[in-house]
């Protein structure tokens, strides 16, 4: 019996992450329709593939467990910054940032 650990998630752990990116979408207010028109879907897609390899499951269930109401999504989020793109808090993190960084797209 092989005691290796698997490349690639198991269809339960795509299932459960897939889950919770969009439980962590409607804690931080995500427009899911705004979302998916980014770069023709192209984005939306990126940040799912993202999701599905991410090692912060645990971390991202309990973050959605303590959550209450819409709040930012958490540092330890790989797609956070294009959940703030697609969010309320859009403005307020555009507003907030310094010179010159209103242009950095969300996978930087």
């Amino acid at each position: 019996m092989p005691t290796s650990t698997p490349l690639w998630p198991t269809l339960r752990q795509v299932l459960r992450r897939q889950e919770l990116m969009d439980r962590m979408m409607q804690a931080s207010g995500v427009d899911v329709l705004a979302a998916v028109r980014v770069d023709g879907g192209l984005a939306f897609a990126e940040a799912r593939a993202k999701c599905r390899y991410c090692l912060h499951e645990s971390d991202c269930r309990d973050w959605l467990e303590s959550s209450k109401g819409l709040q930012m999504p958490p540092d330890f989020c790989a797609v956070a910054s294009f959940f703030l793109a697609c969010s309320p808090y859009r403005a307020h993190c555009q507003s907030s940032r310094g010179a010159g960084q209103e242009s950095q797209t969300w996978r930087s």
